[in-house]
């Protein structure tokens, strides 16, 4: 394939007005709605609880919840408050950081079953709340962490949460 023809834009050109530039200062604002369920849902976050979804068809309970069952196309509306505890459905040990810089101390993501939720359904989120020197060490980590095991999520005070996934501050092993 034929590289694209043209001339690049030198520094020079740019800066000695050899080309026209057009400066705009955009005033953006604009709010966004969250919908009737994840509204519902992050309405439950603030208060300290995880709420799902039942569907009368299939009879799945969903979270984080969705406005129609996408199975059977149902609309749902049957709200069910759920634990705030469940089990390890699989999980990272991140030594990377968003930018793909280096990290000095393991992150670990982490997704959970969520309690009197239907087999699958998850949310996503991090764990913590280890013993001290634990979550510094990758290899304790490894030993420690396995599929399946029983965590509960840790609160943010209540005067702290806004109504986002963040009011969970992280999960942590239950028991």
């Amino acid at each position: 394939m034929k590289p694209f023809s043209g001339t690049s834009l030198t520094d020079h050109a740019l800066t000695q007005g050899e080309v026209l530039i057009s400066m705009w200062h955009v005033k953006a604002e604009y709010h966004w709605d969250a919908g009737i369920a994840m509204g519902r849902y992050l309405e439950g976050l603030k208060a300290g609880k995880i709420t799902g979804i039942r569907c009368p068809e299939c009879r799945r309970t969903m979270v984080p919840p969705r406005a129609f069952c996408e199975l059977c196309f149902r609309p749902l509306d049957d709200w069910v408050e759920l634990s705030d505890t469940g089990k390890i459905n699989t999980f990272s040990i991140s030594m990377v950081n968003w930018d793909a810089s280096r990290r000095r101390t393991p992150e670990v993501p982490v997704v959970v079953e969520i309690d009197g939720a239907s087999p699958g359904m998850c949310i996503l989120h991090k764990m913590g709340g280890f013993a001290d020197g634990i979550g510094d060490n990758i290899e304790e980590l490894k030993d420690l962490l396995k599929i399946g095991m029983p965590v509960q999520a840790v609160w943010k005070p209540a005067d702290q949460r806004e109504g986002s996934i963040t009011d969970i501050e992280y999960f942590k092993l239950a028991g």
